[in-house]
């Protein structure tokens, strides 16, 4: 368990150190407008939030004739199709196209984005979320970060909107963690993950990566693997927006079954990644928050004693906190609350999720996948 925990620790300084490379993006103007953007959204069945992001869109501080929003209709039931059409008609500047989504791959996402990006107008693309908010100068954050930087690839931040329950504030700060980890893997150039709901590229770029060859078969992964090929393909043009500007908020899950399922969706991509990093770091990350659980039960039943295993939550906690400060501090929307009691359970949520990624299965919109796919 030393071990683990000494492990743990220097991949936790790495990341640390990491994260203080990249520094905060907050220019103090924002360039004359250029990029041009195809905004990318599937939905299925988002009737009750789809209002709260076609909003958003409709406050974006960006010129009109420079976006366009493309949004795919994945067989929905409710009456998600015409929230969009309502929304349209009422802002008829905004340029917008709706298409019905065809089965292109297993994953109805990137099924959603070879569809569009074929007709897509403009040079970039841009994806996000139907139960997503993004901030009025989104797009004109992302346009001077590309305007001042030679890239054809950024990845930018995504937090949930914490809510007054211990669930959500939970998910907050598991988010804060996930995007600290992500900041810093960028920081010390081991870059491996990013969240498709914030995600940017050039359609020429995407073309020369050939898209989603290689893991069409996977439910998931329209960001992470795009992200990985484009790394090992030329990591220079790929960025990290830390900017709370170009922030995009998304909803927490209403129940532990639904954020279980999440996690193992977005765990079940990890052993296709092709960084070696990303694969160490995942283990280590799972061996460490499931010893912890192991010497707790050994704990209880007398094989541990409990001082010496809350000197190790300690250490373990204190490596953790560094990072998530670093992050609340630069994206941070709200004030977190519950962390010790978020780090006590998150070994037993860990551990539950980390081995249900590799065994087990997850459903996603109704449908049920296998995570040795």
């Amino acid at each position: 368990m030393i071990f683990i925990v000494i492990l743990y620790g220097l991949f936790m300084v790495q990341l640390i150190f990491g994260f203080s490379k990249i520094k905060k993006y907050a220019p103090i103007s924002f360039a004359e407008p250029k990029t041009t953007f195809t905004i990318i959204v599937p939905f299925k069945n988002e009737a009750a939030l789809l209002p709260q992001l076609l909003d958003s869109f409709s406050k974006l501080n960006y010129p009109k004739n420079l976006f366009e929003i493309i949004a795919i209709n994945d067989q929905s039931t409710d009456h998600s199709a015409e929230t969009y059409h309502h929304w349209r008609m009422a802002n008829g500047l905004i340029q917008t196209t709706l298409l019905n989504r065809v089965k292109l791959s297993k994953s109805p996402k990137k099924s959603a984005i070879l569809q569009a990006i074929p007709i897509a107008k403009y040079q970039w693309i841009i994806t996000t979320d139907a139960d997503c908010i993004v901030q009025p100068n989104w797009l004109l954050t992302f346009d001077t970060y590309i305007q001042n930087h030679e890239v054809s690839m950024v990845a930018a931040p995504v937090l949930t909107i914490p809510q007054s329950t211990f669930l959500s504030h939970f998910q907050y700060i598991d988010m804060l963690s996930l995007q600290g980890t992500t900041i810093g893997s960028f920081g010390i150039g081991e870059g491996f993950m990013c969240n498709g709901a914030n995600f940017a590229y050039t359609k020429k770029w995407f073309e020369a990566l050939n898209g989603f060859e290689g893991n069409t078969d996977l439910a998931s992964g329209d960001d992470v693997f795009l992200l990985q090929k484009a790394l090992q393909n030329k990591p220079q043009k790929v960025g990290f927006l830390n900017s709370k500007t170009a922030l995009v908020q998304t909803k927490s899950e209403k129940s532990w079954h639904n954020l279980i399922q999440q996690r193992i969706r977005w765990g079940s991509k990890s052993s296709r990644y092709a960084i070696p990093f990303s694969k160490e770091l995942a283990v280590v990350v799972l061996l460490t928050n499931f010893g912890f659980v192991c010497s707790f039960v050994g704990c209880i039943f007398g094989y541990y004693s409990w001082q010496q295993w809350l000197i190790w939550l300690l250490v373990k906690w204190s490596f953790d906190m560094v990072l998530l400060l670093q992050t609340s501090k630069a994206i941070g929307t709200k004030k977190w609350i519950f962390p010790i009691m978020s780090s006590l359970f998150y070994p037993f949520f860990c551990s539950y999720v980390g081995f249900m990624a590799v065994w087990g299965r997850f459903s996603w919109k109704g449908v049920s996948y296998s995570c040795k796919t």
